[in-house]
């Protein structure tokens, strides 16, 4: 699975992109993968909207281990 980071989310985990191997799983299971791996994700994680191939995932999407998922925090534009 390709995680890809945008905004200061890629301050927070140090990369723009990740591979990650996961089993297929909902959101929770995806979070607790990432929160592993870089806790200073935990406090984001209310506000950050996840994309599954290329389109915003619903509540209830369901991953495996070949989307492409891309972590999109809250922009702010004036």
């Amino acid at each position: 699975m390709r995680i890809l980071f945008f905004g200061q989310l890629k301050t927070i985990t140090g990369n723009p992109e990740i591979v990650l191997s996961f089993a297929a799983g909902g959101a929770d299971e995806l979070w607790r993968e990432l929160i592993a791996l870089h806790p200073g994700l935990a406090p984001m994680r209310p506000q950050v909207r996840l994309a599954q191939n290329g389109e915003f995932a619903a509540s209830t999407a369901r991953f495996n281990d070949t989307d492409e998922i891309a972590l999109i925090p809250p922009v702010s534009g004036g």
